[in-house]
């Protein structure tokens, strides 16, 4: 009978995972690989690539697979991803590609993501490149941010033969990918390395340069013949409630930086995290998941808080279910009103509502209303606020950039209001995905190509 499972990739026991930062998922083995990559169809109008973002061609990649030459695949790959191996292990495969694959009529789709990885990381394990570049045509790029879509960006220009220089304000390189996403979901070594093919490259990184600052736009101006500002989202949002300034609530952009950036989960950190004996942390997106997992491998009794069901948790499915299996606990159509005190500013707990379901609204998503009566107070000392982010522009300062009234910058496709600017990526559309953000930085490189051709 044929297959019409995914072939399941083997992950870390739960109750051991749940105590370290190691990868969850271990990857497929050549042969599990093989087998999963044999439950390709190779339809003749691939409805999988229209689906990704980045236009991988897909079919074209599995049945290298198929035939033993993974490094073949890699190019593949490669021609439309420069960050294989940080794609296929963080990117919603499920509501992408895999949503368009027609296996997944009468079964499960193929594992799109999980095959991509493998071959990412077959490719670094052998050494393989297959990223060219052409000779240099005296244009000079400089990028601001060095997250996704700042170095996808550089990736495709580098290959065009540009001389692109990154500025990042951090002390390393990779954005959202060092300082938010977990080692457990993304090790830093693989950016690292996904970096560091891009430097072998040629593309110049320069680290703690605070642009607006050190350096503005104006200064950049006279020395490149084109900016892309990628300069993400990361500014954490709050609930505006009572008590939101007490000692013991965070924004899971400080927590997971911290932990993430810094090693704040090392017992020899010398940035560590004060944490509480049980956290709350309020949202439901992939931001909170990696949030209350991280917490529980600190050993904290970590919880989720968050207005609507469980059907409306906007995080990845993969992600719930690994919470859930670590042991983390859903308070789902529940929303905080007020932060609790005691006389020293610390917290002691939550005041929180029960929610009520409506009917969905233009977005599809169903509205939601406090069910009256039934505030109740919850015990807690740590508080998480996992609520979304929004663009910090102090690199634009004394620029004339274009801005929303929300905030974010203005373009047209990825151009600004300024000439030979362009910008993409979080800091255009909010707080977004990887692949999404990768996708900016490719549409972005494609105009600066043509606009200085």
């Amino acid at each position: 009978m044929e297959n019409m499972e995914k072939v399941k990739m083997k992950t870390q026991d739960p109750k051991e995972r749940a105590q370290n930062f190691k990868e969850v998922e271990l990857g497929y083995s050549k042969t599990e690989a093989l087998k999963e990559a044999n439950r390709c169809l190779h339809c003749k109008i691939p409805k999988c690539v229209e689906g990704c973002p980045v236009n991988i061609m897909i079919p074209e990649f599995i049945e290298q697979i198929k035939e033993g030459n993974i490094e073949k695949a890699y190019e593949i790959i490669s021609e439309s991803s420069s960050l294989a191996a940080i794609c296929g292990r963080v990117c919603p495969q499920e509501k992408q590609c895999e949503s368009k694959c027609v296996r997944g009529i009468k079964g499960e789709s193929i594992a799109i993501g999980s095959l991509e990885r493998y071959v990412a990381d077959e490719a670094i394990k052998n050494g393989f490149s297959s990223l060219k570049k052409k000779r240099k045509n005296g244009k000079k790029v400089a990028i601001i941010g060095s997250g996704p879509s700042g170095l996808t960006c550089a990736g495709d220009l580098i290959k065009e033969g540009f001389d692109v220089t990154i500025y990042e304000v951090l002390h390393q390189a990779g954005g959202v990918l060092v300082y938010g996403i977990p080692e457990f979901r993304l090790p830093k070594d693989i950016v690292k390395k996904q970096v560091e093919s891009l430097e072998q490259l040629g593309v110049k990184i320069n680290l703690n340069v605070p642009i607006g600052n050190a350096l503005t736009i104006d200064d950049l101006k006279k020395e490149y013949d084109a900016i892309y500002l990628g300069t993400g989202a990361g500014l954490p949002k709050f609930m505006g409630i009572e008590g939101e300034s007490a000692s013991g609530v965070f924004s899971a952009n400080e927590v997971l930086t911290r932990i993430n950036l810094m090693k704040a989960y090392k017992k020899d950190a010398k940035t560590p995290i004060k944490i509480g004996k049980k956290a709350y942390v309020i949202g439901g997106g992939n931001v909170a998941m990696d949030a209350v997992r991280s917490l529980k491998r600190l050993g904290v009794d970590a919880h989720i808080m968050y207005r609507r069901s469980e059907e409306e948790l906007p995080a990845r499915k993969a992600e719930v279910n690994h919470a859930k299996e670590e042991g983390i606990m859903f308070d789902l159509l529940t929303n905080p009103v007020k932060i609790i005190v005691d006389e020293n500013n610390q917290v002691t707990g939550m005041e929180v509502v029960d929610m009520e379901l409506g009917e969905p609204g233009e977005d599809g998503r169903r509205s939601v209303t406090e069910k009256a009566g039934s505030n109740h107070v919850v015990d807690c000392d740590m508080v998480v606020m996992a609520l979304g982010t929004g663009p910090n522009h102090a690199a634009l300062k004394n620029s004339k950039i274009e801005l929303s009234d929300r905030g974010l910058i203005v373009v047209d496709g990825t151009k600004t209001s300024e000439k030979n600017i362009f910008a993409g990526g979080d800091a255009v559309t909010g707080a977004a995905t990887v692949i999404l953000a990768m996708e900016a930085g490719k549409k972005a490189a494609k105009e600066i190509i043509e606009s200085l051709s």
